[in-house]
């Protein structure tokens, strides 16, 4: 299983001749979506989703679908047929790759902000994507994708998640709100370095990684 980081949150996971990509936010290439054979949304966010892009994708390749939360499944309207509403406990397979849902609600910005429906996705149980939620994985797993930063993080909330979820290695995604300096800070204390004892592998744009 290889993935490749596409711009803020977005990952392009390839196994066994599927392709499946994980929230293509208004942060992300759109060449992230060339090629996909399922695409997965963890919420409505505009980081996360982008409907006017997802729906081209859509209409470019009709054999492309898409697997999100009942809000943004109902945003979808005209392909609701291509695109399947999941949750919490639901289960699938993508050409080969068992996928199973977890949790329900993005985390807290501010008590003023309302809530959003979140749900994080587990590939094969041994990659997990949260979506915007600290969401501790069922079980062990080898690769935890990590959102290192957002308006609803703080540092020590992420080293107690990470400690919690006890992942063999941590990938930094949901980085576009940081500088260099920034993601050094972040990574040095979440890292093996810092309090947070992570193994972290941090990828750019357009970079990959085997994760077993």
């Amino acid at each position: 299983m290889r993935i490749t980081k596409f711009g803020h949150a977005c990952v392009r996971l390839e196994h066994g001749g599927t392709t499946v990509v994980v929230d293509p936010g208004s942060f992300t290439d759109p060449a992230a979506l060339a090629g996909a054979d399922a695409v997965l949304i963890t919420h409505e966010h505009v980081d996360h989703f982008e409907e006017a892009r997802l729906r081209a994708a859509l209409e470019a390749d009709p054999e492309l679908r898409v697997w999100t939360n009942k809000d943004v499944a109902g945003k979808l309207d005209g392909v609701g047929r291509r695109v399947a509403a999941v949750g919490e406990g639901d289960a699938f397979d993508l050409g080969g790759i068992p996928v199973s849902v977890h949790g329900e609600w993005h985390a807290v910005i501010h008590p003023d902000i309302p809530l959003v429906r979140n749900i994080g996705f587990l590939f094969d149980g041994r990659l997990f994507h949260p979506g915007d939620a600290l969401l501790v994985p069922p079980g062990p797993v080898d690769t935890l994708l990590l959102p290192i930063a957002a308006p609803w993080t703080k540092v020590g909330e992420l080293v107690d998640y990470v400690r919690e979820a006890g992942a063999r290695q941590a990938v930094p995604v949901h980085d576009a709100v940081l500088s260099p300096v920034g993601l050094a800070v972040h990574t040095r204390l979440i890292g093996p370095g810092g309090p947070g004892g992570a193994e972290l592998r941090t990828l750019g744009e357009g970079e990959s990684l085997d994760v077993g």
